[in-house]
């Protein structure tokens, strides 16, 4: 893939993380603005990256760092509770497998939504 495929799917998958953090954040706490999701979104796949690097060789729960990480994202963003924080993330997680199960019907290829390998098994 080539610089500016690679730019063009990191937006689009910045912006369904977005909308899916936007949704979730809606859903529990009311909140509806769309640009803290996003930035919640890029705050928390950095987070859950560097995480992942530094963190996931631990044995079994090297994996469930990251995933704690992110949450811990959305709750400092939020100010929700870890209950809610979850809530949202969850909420995010499986709004974001729909939208990304949907964006290929439209000719757009996106990734980034964690524990999902392939979508076509949808």
């Amino acid at each position: 893939m080539s610089l500016i495929g690679s730019a063009i799917t990191f937006v689009i998958s910045l912006l369904v993380g977005g909308l899916a953090i936007f949704i979730a954040a809606a859903v529990v706490t009311g909140t509806r603005d769309y640009s803290h999701a996003v930035f919640t979104a890029l705050v928390g796949a950095i987070v859950w990256g560097l995480t992942a690097f530094f963190l996931s060789w631990v044995p079994l729960i090297g994996e469930f760092f990251p995933l704690l990480a992110w949450v811990w994202v959305i709750r400092g963003r939020y100010e929700a509770s870890w209950v809610h924080a979850g809530i949202i993330g969850f909420v995010a997680w499986a709004s974001a497998v729909l939208v990304l199960a949907v964006l290929p019907f439209a000719g757009v290829d996106a990734v980034g939504v964690p524990f999902v390998r392939s979508l076509n098994a949808i």
